[in-house]
């Protein structure tokens, strides 16, 4: 027989941050825990809101599977003596685990022999066993941070008020802290403060339904949205789209009511990102914008409670407002009476680390390695990017920055248009932050990509220089997410780069901060950076033994590596892989451990072996000139003309003979064509696609 498995856990308001990571761990957990215990179920659903996280398991089964148990003791040769009789070890074992010496059976293990028994286990009931692993649960449920209250032993993200566990309609008996499980549930905590009886998942969404309150979180979201867009197309307006505010505003409330309100037009003065963050960060309101996209004095917010007198409440929301827009008009007016360059001075009182150095320091050194990678890649634009690069950081010590650090580069690309800088040198000021995380927009303009590199790769070659080397999980510096910065802008740039040109250069800049030799700081940055680039194209669904092959041939140039890896991966596809790898490996592995030697071609002597080396000739000259362009799948399609020559070289020449100077010579032949196909890959990693 399969039921229901409902739980319900009131609590105070969670902090919206948290939600959605319980909810997924909720149900791996949930998952698990029952997999351990044998609870056959169906699917697993969560709801939640700000004050209540609700589980569903449809088709739990109403008892566990039943299993056989194996337990085992000492060896046969310790069990019994040498007449077969059981010895004291094998009567104590036997009476250890309740069973009679007579039922002990020899079992075959690793060590060989050993005397134990088998018996059948029958499954508990469900509520017996939810019993005994749902307190386990709510310890195991993590959120970023836990409180104790009441005294009591334990943890939560808030204090619990109300627990509902029903198995079938019936309550599953335990206990977390005070609060003893039962089958009651409380509705919205202003309008339906009520407690009422919840005899399933149906009758539980079904009351709260009719309270206003929406479960589903994704329900809510899309209510919030449509309800927003709705108030401000009544007024003729729209709504900027902000998907982290709206995620974020769904676990605020439980029923929606949204409010349009208004502030003086005197504050539009403001930036529009600064009158959008204000709104955001500080009173979490939608901004409302004009048919023509331009923000207005206009605001939504959203309210957890219907209200009698709406002009009440929108007052208030005004009110609030009002307060926060002067504080950030009163810092923007004093940011515009000095030139945003005029704060590049102040970055000299501001620490960037207390082994690194000064924000000031900071920004000489990668506004000096900017420069090096625009005499490089774009040397028509040094002055343009050492300007950019000096004032990138400048709005750090601006008031609006202070109150704001997410408009960092968005403000002081604000300032720089107003104080005259040209629209390249202020879009690069906002472009050098970007990606700011995964999944984010890259840089647009060179300018802007150059200073983003330098900034990250000072970053990174400044923390390895004094041995702040992220270790597990823990990388305080961010230095995995500006290695992937590096790479994806590269990669966009799709400009030839010597990794260890760039990586020696920015260890340089370090100068007398660093604490460690430079050379093994640009290996361990190289071989960080291979790392990062192996994972984020696994990530991206290209096979591991492809990129680890292009990597492992050689990693010098990140667009070119790129390039590699995507010729690689379709040419893996053609129907004869298979049969070309296995020429192409054995070449690679019969080289293993093996010194290259100079080929003498008056030593080639038989037919395969000169058609093998003719082939080579035929080959090699036009499959560079296809590498040096990086076309690399046309370099392929060419080098797939060594497949039958190598073969008929395999199936017909013995190289490893007792001649050591044919032996040399036949392994010299081989050498070259092996570092001819690690131009692309080293092909030895590629594994078989067949299934």
């Amino acid at each position: 027989m399969k039921g229901e498995f409902l739980l319900e856990i009131g609590s105070e308001e969670i902090p919206a941050s948290f939600m959605v990571p319980a909810m997924k761990s909720a149900v791996d957990l949930m998952s698990k825990a029952l997999d351990t215990v044998r609870l056959e179920h169906g699917k697993i659903e969560t709801y939640a809101t700000p004050r209540r996280l609700i589980i569903r398991i449809q088709d739990l089964a109403d008892h566990q599977t039943s299993t056989e148990i194996e337990k085992t003791g000492p060896t046969k040769a310790a069990a019994y003596d040498e007449k077969g009789a059981p010895t004291k070890a094998a009567r104590g074992f036997a009476k250890s685990q309740g069973v009679d010496v007579s039922d002990l059976v020899l079992i075959m293990t690793p060590k060989g022999e050993q005397v134990g028994f088998r018996k059948a286990e029958s499954g508990r009931p469900t509520i017996e066993v939810l019993a005994e692993i749902l307190p386990d649960f709510f310890e195991r449920l993590p959120f970023p941070k836990t409180m104790r209250w009441m005294g009591l032993d334990a943890r939560f993200a808030r204090p619990i008020h109300w627990i509902i566990a029903l198995y079938n309609g019936a309550v599953i008996p335990f206990s977390f802290g005070s609060i003893q499980t039962g089958a009651f549930s409380y509705g919205h905590r202003f309008t339906h403060p009520q407690k009422f009886e919840v005899s399933d998942f149906a009758s539980l969404a079904a009351t709260l339904k009719d309270q206003g309150v929406i479960i589903d979180a994704d329900k809510r979201k899309q209510i919030i949205m449509d309800k927003v867009r709705n108030v401000a197309a009544e007024k003729g307006y729209g709504v900027f789209d902000d998907i982290a505010l709206l995620d974020e505003v769904t676990f605020l409330v439980e029923s929606p009511y949204p409010l349009m309100g208004t502030f003086s037009d005197d504050f539009l003065e403001l930036p529009a990102s600064i009158l959008i963050t204000c709104m955001k960060k500080h009173q979490r309101y939608f901004s409302v914008q004009d048919s023509e996209g331009r923000i207005t004095n206009k605001f939504i917010a959203i309210n957890n409670t219907p209200v009698k007198d709406p002009e009440i409440s929108i007052k208030g929301h005004q009110r609030v407002l009002k307060a926060r827009l002067e504080d950030a008009r009163f810092y923007f007016r004093e940011d515009r009476k000095t030139p945003l360059i005029d704060s590049l001075a102040s970055l000299k009182g501001v620490v960037f680390h207390s082994k690194l150095g000064t924000a000031y320091e900071k920004v000489e050194r990668f506004t000096n390695l900017a420069v090096k990678l625009a005499e490089k890649l774009a040397p028509e634009k040094i002055e343009q990017l050492k300007r950019a690069a000096l004032l990138s950081k400048c709005d750090l010590e601006t008031g609006i920055v202070y109150e704001f650090p997410e408009l960092q580069g968005i403000i002081g690309s604000y300032y720089a248009r107003k104080d005259g800088e040209s629209e390249e040198i202020a879009t690069a000021i906002r472009e050098h932050y970007l990606p700011a995380f995964a999944g984010d927009r890259l840089p647009e303009g060179i300018i802007g990509s150059l200073v983003s590199i330098a900034d990250r790769m000072d970053t990174i070659a400044g923390c390895f220089s004094v041995g702040l080397i992220p270790t597990g999980t823990a990388d305080p510096y961010a230095l995995r997410r500006n290695v992937l910065g590096v790479i994806q802008i590269l990669i966009n740039l799709d400009k030839p780069l010597s990794l260890r040109w760039l990586i020696k250069e920015a260890v340089d800049q370090i100068g007398d901060k660093r604490s460690l030799p430079p050379d093994t700081v640009a290996a361990d940055v190289l071989e960080f950076i291979q790392t990062r680039f192996v994972n984020f194209h696994t990530s991206r669904d290209f096979p591991l033994d492809v990129v680890e092959a292009a990597v492992r041939a050689r990693f010098d140039d990140i667009s070119d590596a790129r390039r590699r890896v995507e010729a690689l991966t379709l040419w893996k596809n053609r129907p004869d892989f298979d049969s070309l790898m296995v020429g192409f490996k054995r070449v690679m592995n019969i080289l293993k451990g093996v010194a290259p030697g100079n080929l003498d071609i008056r030593l080639l002597s038989e037919e395969a072996e000169k058609g093998l080396y003719e082939a080579f000739i035929r080959v090699v000259e036009p499959a560079d000139l296809l590498i040096a362009k990086g076309d690399y799948g046309a370099a392929l399609e060419k080098t797939a003309e060594l497949k039958q020559p190598i073969d008929s070289f395999f199936d017909n020449v013995m190289v490893m003979v007792e001649d050591e100077k044919l032996k040399r010579n036949r392994l010299a032949l081989l050498s070259q064509i092996a570092g001819f196909l690690k131009c692309i890959a080293d092909f030895s990693f590629i594994g078989s696609t067949a299934n």
